[in-house]
């Protein structure tokens, strides 16, 4: 049994961090970074602080009692050449910037990539220098290996919001509560920004009105869909930053702990799979505690009709456009589920870079981008860990009157030419997007979606 309003008080009363920690989460940021902008260091270099990880993505969840929360920011800073030969001297002269000030100088702790102001019993910030060398390349510090990383939270951030939008607004909500169960019932360990990542892989649109249409089911489907993605892979495969090529999260995490989150969630899979399929309430009520404890069922009212509506799944979210889209079909118009049995065993993601139709002008990331304009050019690029051989398939869908009138509104699904890319004009406005879908033996066993907005 669903039981709606049991998860909206699961959420509002005890996952979801509350808006006065929220806004003390946020005045403490402030006064952090009006002493780093005040630092004679620190002061040359300061560009802004960007908000990362759980806070911005809103995945970011009320501690456990007699723990802090956490959340991070970037420090955005200029290169400095004299630090970059020796790149760990970012993070020295940041953590240096705090010894200076009266207020931190007592409050800061040492990490690699970061520097950790701690607010006993409350919470703690970690402050991580960001820079933009030249070229173009955005990196982070890692102290112990005394070099810089690659790194694209806006990225990260951007193709969190694009995946949770196609799940009908629920992924980050599903995200909560799994962190929730990692936190209240200590199987498992894994970091945010990993879960976060293999339950947002799992995200498909084909099938989003009917896998995401609520809370409660989108949350038995993910868990489903990542179990059955996990029993592919005994041991641990290399997890890619979907938002940045070549970079990978393995080194925040372990096999043990790989194969012990495996074990877990197949577990929490059968107990979930059981409470939804429940038809009497008090049975599904007593299967649900199972996974979530107590706070389970403990309210029914929710503090905000927000939170309600997103919940049942009615909350509107700007980023839906193709789950939308989905529901009517073109003229013309195929969907990849009538052609192909579906069994998504590997992971996909499509590349995308915009340039000037005469490719004058270099590439940009599309995710850097709020929207393009006309008169461009878009090529995509897929990434997979499916081993060869394969079929590639791509889809392309437009929306919104230009398109319209023009008969340009497309979704036929059509070969790739061996070349794993497909280069696009960028002709009608509107929110569009363009999919990619790897198969095997008929199979559809990858697939990969690509928001395209237009403006």
């Amino acid at each position: 049994m669903k039981l709606h309003d049991y998860f909206a008080g699961l959420l509002t009363d005890t996952v979801n961090l509350d808006e006065a920690r929220l806004a003390l989460l946020a005045g403490r940021v402030t006064n952090i970074v009006t002493a780093l902008k005040a630092d004679s260091v620190i002061k040359p270099s300061f560009l802004d602080h960007v908000p990362q990880g759980s806070w911005p993505h809103r995945t970011i969840i009320s501690p456990l009692s007699n723990k802090e929360f956490d959340a991070d920011f970037l420090l955005k800073l200029t290169e400095v050449p004299d630090w970059s030969a020796d790149p760990k001297e970012y993070l020295k002269q940041t953590r240096a910037a705090f010894k200076r000030s009266f207020a931190y100088r007592d409050m800061i702790t040492k990490k690699n990539r970061c520097v950790r102001v701690v607010y006993k019993n409350e919470c703690h910030v970690d402050v991580v220098p960001h820079l933009v060398l030249a070229g173009g390349r955005q990196v982070i510090v890692n102290y112990a290996e005394n070099k810089f990383e690659d790194t694209d939270p806006a990225g990260f951030t951007d193709w969190m919001a694009q995946q949770d939008g196609l799940a009908n607004g629920h992924l980050r909500r599903v995200l909560r509560l799994l962190k929730y169960l990692r936190d209240y019932k200590g199987t498992f360990s894994v970091p945010s920004v990993i879960v976060t990542t293999l339950v947002g892989e799992r995200i498909q649109s084909w099938n989003a009105s009917s896998a995401y249409p609520d809370l409660p089911t989108a949350f038995v489907r993910l868990l489903d869909d990542l179990d059955d993605w996990l029993m592919y892979r005994p041991t641990m495969p290399v997890i890619a930053d979907p938002s940045c090529p070549g970079t990978t999260f393995n080194h925040r995490w372990e096999e043990a702990k790989y194969a012990n989150f495996a074990k877990w969630i197949k577990y929490y899979r059968g107990k979930a799979d059981a409470a939804l399929a429940e038809a009497d309430k008090d049975k599904s009520v007593a299967l649900w505690r199972e996974i979530f404890g107590d706070a389970f069922a403990k309210s029914t009212a929710p503090t905000t009709v927000v939170e309600v509506a997103r919940v049942r799944g009615h909350a509107p979210n700007r980023r839906a456009a193709a789950a939308v889209v989905r529901k009517v079909r073109a003229p013309g118009e195929e969907f990849i589920e009538e052609r192909h049995p579906v069994a998504l065993a590997y992971t996909a993601s499509i590349e995308a870079t915009v340039r000037d139709r005469d490719g004058f002008r270099a590439g940009t990331a599309m995710r850097h981008l709020r929207h393009t304009s006309t008169r461009m050019k878009i090529d995509f690029r897929l990434r997979t860990d499916c081993p060869e051989p394969f079929d590639l398939l791509w889809k392309v869908r437009n929306t919104g009157p230009d398109a319209e009138r023009a008969n340009g509104l497309r979704g036929a699904i059509l070969r790739d030419g061996g070349s794993r890319k497909r280069t696009e004009s960028t002709m009608y406005r509107g929110e569009h997007y363009v999919e990619a879908y790897v198969v095997r033996n008929g199979v559809v066993v990858a697939a990969a979606h690509e928001d395209v907005r237009i403006g």
